[in-house]
C-alpha cells in the first residue's frame, strides 16, 4: 500500500509504509547527470576507431554518477551482451540504496559505431521508471520496431504488411506519399523493407546506428520524420517506448525472425519475453511515471555533441517526462577541476 501528497516547489512525497521517496519528477535534473557522464565519458575516443573503449568509458563515467545518487536502484538491461561489448551487468545495483526504488534501462552510448567513426548522431541514453514498470527486452538478437506520432496511435498493427502501416499512417497524416519520410537503419536484413518503400515512392533517410534517435524524431510532430521502421535491439526499444510514451506517440515491437533460432526463443521466454506478441509503448514501459534522458555525444539531429576543452566539457541533454508531459532541452557545463566527481578522471580528461 503507498499514499502520495502535494507539497509545494511541485514535489511529490511517495510514501510506502514508513518510508517517504520523492517522484521521479523531483529526481530527473538529478538523473540527467548520469547520461552528462556518459556523453563525457564517450567524447574522449570519438574518431579513434575504438567502439569498446567509446562503451566502458561512458559505462565507467555513467556508474560512478548513479552510485552518488541517493536511490535504490537496478539496470533492468543494458546495451552491449548482444555484440560483447562493455556494458553494466544484468540486475547491477547501482545508488547508495537509501531513497526510491527505481529500475532504469540503459545504453551509454547509442550509435557506438558511429561515435568510433567521428559520425554524427550519437547519443548516451536512458530511461528510468519505478520498480517493475519496464519490459526487459534482453540484448539477444533483433526486435522489429514501429514509431510515429500521435496522428496514427490505436490504427496499427505488426500483422499489416510494410505498404498498408505506411498508407495508414500517411492517410492519418494527410501527407501523400511522395511527402512522407522513412528514417531507417542501414542494414541488409532491411533490403525487402527498402524494396517496397521505393516501389511507394517515399523517401527513405538510412541511418548508420541509433534508432532510438529515429524513433523520437518519427513520433515528434512536424519533425520532417513520419515513420521509423526496421529491426533493431532490445534494450533501444523500451528505451525508445519510454520517448515515445512521452510524446504521446505509438510504438510497436515484436521479436524479429521468432522461429529461426529455438535456442535463442527458449532464452528469451526465460526472460520473459514472449515471441508471438507485439508490445505496445505503454506495455514495454508501463505506468503513469517515467522519465527519458539522452545527452549528445556527437552532434546529431536531435543533439549538440559534447563541446571538449582542456578543463571544462559542455553537454547538451533532452529530458521527457510523465506524467507532466514536460520535455526539456539543457545545456551543462562541467569543470573538471573543481566537480567533486570529475576530480578523479583528470588524468583522462
Amino acid at each position: 500500500m503507498h499514499k502520495s501528497i502535494n507539497i509545494h516547489l511541485g514535489i511529490r512525497l511517495i510514501y510506502y509504509g514508513d518510508k517517504c521517496m520523492v517522484s521521479l519528477r523531483a529526481l530527473a535534473p538529478s538523473l540527467t547527470r548520469v547520461t552528462v557522464a556518459g556523453a563525457i565519458g564517450g567524447v574522449l575516443h570519438v574518431g579513434h576507431g575504438d567502439c569498446d573503449l567509446i562503451d566502458a568509458k561512458a559505462v565507467e563515467y555513467s556508474r560512478a554518477v548513479l552510485n552518488q545518487m541517493d536511490i535504490d536502484g537496478e539496470i533492468i538491461c543494458c546495451e552491449g551482451p548482444k555484440d560483447n561489448a562493455p556494458a553494466f551487468a544484468r540486475r547491477e545495483k547501482v545508488g547508495t540504496g537509501n531513497g526510491p526504488e527505481v529500475d532504469f534501462v540503459v545504453d551509454p552510448v547509442d550509435g557506438t559505431t558511429a561515435a568510433s567513426k567521428g559520425r554524427k548522431d550519437s547519443i548516451s541514453t536512458l530511461a528510468c521508471a519505478p520498480r517493475g514498470c519496464f519490459q526487459v527486452l534482453p540484448d539477444d538478437g533483433y526486435y522489429f520496431k514501429v514509431a510515429t506520432d500521435y496522428h496514427s496511435y490505436g490504427k496499427l498493427s505488426l500483422d499489416m504488411s510494410v505498404e498498408e502501416i505506411v498508407r495508414t499512417i500517411a492517410m492519418a497524416k494527410n501527407v501523400p506519399l511522395e511527402k512522407f519520410t522513412v528514417i531507417m537503419l542501414d542494414r541488409e536484413r532491411h533490403n525487402d523493407i527498402l524494396a517496397v518503400l521505393r516501389r511507394l515512392g517515399v523517401k527513405v533517410i538510412l541511418i548508420p546506428d541509433g534508432d532510438i534517435i529515429g524513433a523520437i524524431l518519427a513520433a515528434t510532430p512536424c519533425s520532417g520524420f513520419d515513420l521509423l521502421i526496421g529491426a533493431g535491439a532490445g534494450p533501444e526499444a523500451t528505451i525508445a517506448a519510454a520517448a515515445v510514451k512521452c510524446l504521446g506517440g505509438a510504438m510497436l515491437v515484436k521479436v524479429w525472425n521468432p522461429t529461426t533460432d529455438a535456442a535463442r526463443m527458449e532464452r528469451l521466454q526465460q526472460a520473459g519475453v514472449d515471441g508471438a506478441k507485439t508490445y505496445r509503448e505503454d506495455e514495454l514501459a508501463k505506468g503513469d511515471e517515467l522519465v527519458f534522458l539522452a545527452s549528445g555525444v556527437t552532434k546529431g539531429e536531435l543533439l549538440e555533441g559534447v563541446r571538449l576543452n582542456s578543463d571544462t566539457a559542455t553537454v547538451n541533454s533532452l529530458s521527457m517526462r510523465l506524467p507532466s508531459g514536460t520535455i526539456e532541452k539543457t545545456e551543462t557545463t562541467i569543470h573538471f577541476k573543481k566537480h567533486p566527481l570529475y576530480k578523479q578522471f583528470l588524468h583522462e580528461l
